[in-house]
């Protein structure tokens, strides 16, 4: 591994495989404010278009623990070029699709190819950067991380308004036949080991894909499902814990195990993926409870929640190299102490949330927000490989990032969890108070709206007004439990600005690794 930068055309390939990655993380999210649009086209019903998404995300959970024997085996170039090709040929499948059965096929694969992509970047840059230049480049793919999932929605959004659904796939065509005819042209930073294919744990393998698999559907699933009320909630978590237990086995009896976790064995690797998946709690959190607030209670459009959501954006861009000064100057856990009480102060404020609030009212927990993204990823990252043998980095990175994407699962599940059980809660209270006409301010609303339907020449003044008072209440009990939400997520980054601090102090990228005993 050679220190400094690579020569031109292995640093041109390297920032070809950072948007490649960039595509796929895009592709998680690209759908979701597209999803009406999407199940229009295909005729499909409201319970099998959430599979557009679910899908995705299941095949990616099962790819990414998987990438690190596969980069073993084929090498890191081979096993990228491979991914961004068969993404690419997934993403013209998602684009012709007519039916959904075609799309959520389509979709799986992209995700499962996809998913190869993410930890191989990483892995890339330890080998073609070495370590001095480590801290600049972990801040470059921790950007297109943290970005690529915020502004997904946005950018698929504007997509679809100005041009249609399948333009959303068909993006990915032209970059991606030209990042896998340069990566496989111009990178060549390890060898393949052929030979461990011969060896591959089957056994080993179906238990880590029907963990990873398992363990994202009952997330995704179990809010619409009730959770544990749903026989196939039940079954699948069942199956889960049996496949856990199967696969601990595989991966201490296994002469070639799928996964090798000799990784954890350094604490500051634990603990930098343990702060990952909290970190990715509130990244993936965040991402899906904005765009929820901004259409659900202030009924914007795609386009009017980009032009709301973009300050995230560039507060990170301002962020991203000042974090790599600090990460690699200071000690990493006061800057990820940092950066996690900057989240915790974001969600705290936004737990204030009103059905006024726009742009103005989320400008400043917005800027906040971007740069305590910046200031958790890069030290988290510092804490997690910062100590690791260059022999431990393939299947590391792996793990890293399926610990973070894992949490956003997590953080999105507990949302719609509390936002479900207290929307109920708020609203029984709302309705109890709303029900009593004789209260001054109850019958004055009732009054102007019955005044409003009567100057409109509607049917049944009294009525609309009523009608018109629920659809408040429920409008303000829904902006109650999303405020109930930032204010769980505020408590929950409080407590992990504190995690960092009692661990043993990390070092950072510039310092030598310790001798092998």
């Amino acid at each position: 591994m050679r220190e400094g930068l690579p020569e031109p055309r292995l640093l041109l390939a390297f920032l070809l495989m950072a948007l490649g990655m960039f595509m796929a993380i895009l592709d998680i999210q690209i759908v979701a404010a597209s999803l009406g649009e999407i199940q229009a086209g295909l005729s499909a019903s409201a319970d099998e278009i959430a599979w557009v998404q679910t899908s995705y995300l299941v095949a990616e959970v099962i790819m990414i623990p998987l990438s690190g024997f596969l980069a073993r085996a084929l090498s890191i170039r081979w096993l990228f070029v491979i991914s961004c090709a068969g993404f690419t040929l997934a993403s013209l499948a998602c684009a012709l699709a007519t039916t959904i059965e075609a799309m959520v096929v389509a979709r799986t694969v992209q995700g499962f190819l996809g998913g190869a992509m993410i930890p191989t970047v990483y892995a890339a840059s330890f080998m073609l950067f070495g370590r001095s230049r480590q801290a600049a480049v972990t801040a470059m793919t921790s950007f297109i991380v943290t970005l690529a999932p915020t502004v997904g929605p946005v950018l698929g959004g504007w997509i679809t308004s100005t041009l249609s659904w399948q333009w959303l796939f068909l993006v990915n065509i032209v970059p991606g036949i030209v990042i896998t005819l340069a990566v496989a042209l111009l990178v060549k930073v390890d060898r393949p080991e052929f030979a461990l294919l011969r060896r591959i744990d089957l056994p080993g393998l179906l238990a880590l894909s029907l963990v990873c698999g398992g363990l994202v559907y009952v997330l995704e699933e179990g809010t619409r499902a009730q959770w544990f009320e749903d026989f196939w909630i039940r079954a699948m978590t069942g199956a889960v814990i049996a496949a856990a237990l199967l696969l601990w086995h595989r991966v201490m009896t296994a002469d070639e195990p799928i996964i090798r976790v000799e990784a954890f064995a350094n604490l500051n690797f634990s603990a930098g993926v343990t702060l990952g998946a909290i970190f990715g709690i509130g990244l993936y959190g965040l991402v899906y409870l904005y765009p929820m607030f901004l259409g659900r209670i202030a009924g914007m459009t795609s386009g009017q929640i980009g032009a709301t959501v973009w300050v995230t954006g560039v507060a990170m861009a301002v962020t991203a190299p000042v974090s790599a000064v600090l990460a690699n100057r200071y000690d990493a856990r006061l800057v990820a102490s940092a950066g996690f009480l900057l989240l915790s102060a974001s969600t705290w404020l936004t737990s204030f949330v009103t059905v006024e609030w726009r742009f103005a009212e989320l400008f400043w927990p917005q800027v906040l927000r971007g740069m305590g993204i910046m200031l958790c990823i890069l030290p988290i990252s510092v804490m997690a490989f910062a100590t690791l043998p260059q022999h431990q980095i393939k299947d590391s990175t792996g793990f890293f990032t399926l610990f973070r994407n894992v949490g956003g699962a997590i953080g999105i599940a507990l949302i719609n969890s509390v936002t479900a059980a207290r929307f109920n809660d708020h609203q029984a209270w709302l309705a109890e108070s709303a029900t009593n006409a004789a209260r001054p301010e109850i019958a004055a609303r009732l009054a102007q709206m019955t005044d409003f339907a009567l100057a409109r020449g509607l049917a049944d003044p009294e009525n609309f007004a009523v009608r018109a008072l629920a659809r408040e209440v429920r409008r303000q009990a829904l902006t109650m439990a999303y405020a109930d939400a930032f204010h769980l997520l505020a408590l929950m980054f409080l407590a992990a600005a504190f995690v960092p601090l009692v661990l043993a102090r990390p070092g950072t990228f510039a310092d030598p690794l310790p001798e092998p005993v």
